[in-house]
């Protein structure tokens, strides 16, 4: 049974990537610092349906800090996504913890791997690493990011690159585009949208201009991260995940408020620093290089997310409720390993 290395395992998107990978017969050793950015309770809930299998392993480690030789040490593959998430929240003096805990922890992170001579590294990258534009964004688009958060995963991608191509580490760079589902973060639009609109209060909608987003499902992701994980693909790929079709900010809402069947009253509030007009990613290179496609659309994706929200108020103890299909969650797991002290997690992702 194959290893692999996830970080930010109890996070959003590595908690529905590490299960994928248990039900394909992987083990998986993840390792979240369960960082304070929300409420580590709730990452830990993330995680909870896993508990029981032995196949997984959840170690409190912070990659700033901990030994690292230990964590990739036969391991036959390593997928990064931990992170400092957040555009607005990535400027002035925050940004020393952007450059910690996304730029050096990744650097830590491919010397060890380097090291250890690990077959495969797939970094978590970003749509935030796009310069503004109304056009499709390719794999070989202008980079020029409108925010800290976004130079920070530009700046990863390039450590990822240089030890791709410097010291022969494998590695596969993705580009998340707008990711949302169960377990979304409670910083990100569609989880606050979804609990106002539950709650019966105004939706608050940054800008003034009508913003278009390319939302791609946690699942559809996760099925991406497995699939990069071992494609036959050259050393220093990067590729988009994305569904290439971009939707306008009030249709999403319009279809979010018909499953909540309330309606929505938005506030407009002024623009957020950061924030760009569009987002639209072209994955073709996806589907050439892993067989890829995202197959879930916005309307069911938000039903599963919708449907994720009501559990949580009904169970709210139990918050290990995910989207059909997935195992279900329970209670707080047991973390196994040392105990120490950092990680994951608008639009960004």
């Amino acid at each position: 049974m194959k290893l692999v290395l996830v970080t930010g395992a109890a996070g959003f998107i590595g908690s529905h990537v590490s299960e994928l990978l248990l039900s394909e017969g992987w083990r998986v050793r993840g390792v979240d610092a369960l960082t304070d950015n929300y409420d580590p309770a709730a990452k830990l809930r993330n995680v909870s349906g896993m508990r029981h299998n032995p196949a997984f392993t959840l170690l409190h480690e912070d990659l700033t800090r901990a030994e690292l030789g230990p964590l990739v040490e036969d391991v036959d593959a390593v997928i990064h996504l931990a992170a400092e998430p957040g555009v607005s929240t990535s400027w002035g003096e925050a940004f020393s913890t952007y450059v910690e805990r996304n730029i050096l922890a990744t650097q830590r992170l491919l010397e060890a791997a380097a090291c250890a001579h690990a077959p495969r590294i797939v970094y978590a990258s970003s749509s935030s690493v796009y310069g503004p534009t109304l056009e499709a964004m390719h794999e070989t688009s202008r980079l020029a990011p409108l925010s800290p958060y976004g130079v920070s995963k530009l700046a990863g991608e390039c450590l990822v690159g240089a030890y791709a191509h410097q010291r022969g580490v494998p590695t596969v760079a993705l580009r998340f585009f707008s990711v949302y589902g169960p377990r979304q973060r409670p910083d990100m639009a569609i989880h606050r949208f979804t609990e106002a609109l539950l709650d019966g209060r105004e939706v608050s909608v940054f800008g003034d201009q009508v913003q278009l987003r390319d939302f791609t499902y946690v699942g559809d992701v996760a099925r991406a991260v497995v699939a990069a994980t071992t494609a036959p693909v050259p050393s220093g790929t990067v590729l988009n995940i994305a569904r290439g079709a971009p939707v306008p900010v009030p249709e999403m809402l319009r279809l979010l408020a018909e499953e909540v069947h309330g309606e929505a009253s938005v506030a407009r509030l002024p623009h957020r620093a950061g924030d760009t007009e569009q987002t639209h990613g072209d994955s073709r290179a996806a589907a050439a290089a892993l067989g890829w496609r995202a197959a879930t659309d916005l309307r069911l994706g938000l039903k599963h997310q919708v449907a994720w929200h009501r559990r949580l108020r009904e169970h709210p103890e139990q918050e290990g409720v995910t989207s059909p299909g997935s195992p279900g969650l329970q209670a707080i797991p047991a973390i196994h390993g040392s105990m120490q002290g950092s990680i994951q997690g608008g639009w960004d992702r």
